[in-house]
């Protein structure tokens, strides 16, 4: 598989289609939760630990959120 595929240019036609190949990858990779965890915290672009660079500003937001809830919680 060419790099390439994961930093698929654009949210359309064969963009999709490479994110699509990159995810089923990244869906047999052992160390996917720790690709994330490292996307997350350097905030790359491309396909890492099997998410978008769009799910995973949507999933940072999350956690933030929960993390914050905890905290007023405490």
């Amino acid at each position: 598989m060419d790099a390439e595929t994961f930093f698929p240019v654009g949210n359309t036609g064969y963009a999709l289609i490479q994110a699509a190949e990159a995810k089923q990858v990244c869906g047999s990779c052992s160390v996917v939760a720790a690709c994330l965890d490292w996307a997350l915290t350097m905030g790359e672009t491309g396909i890492w630990g099997g998410k978008t660079e769009e799910e995973r500003k949507s999933l940072k937001r999350s956690l933030q959120r929960r993390a914050r809830a905890e905290t007023a919680v405490v």
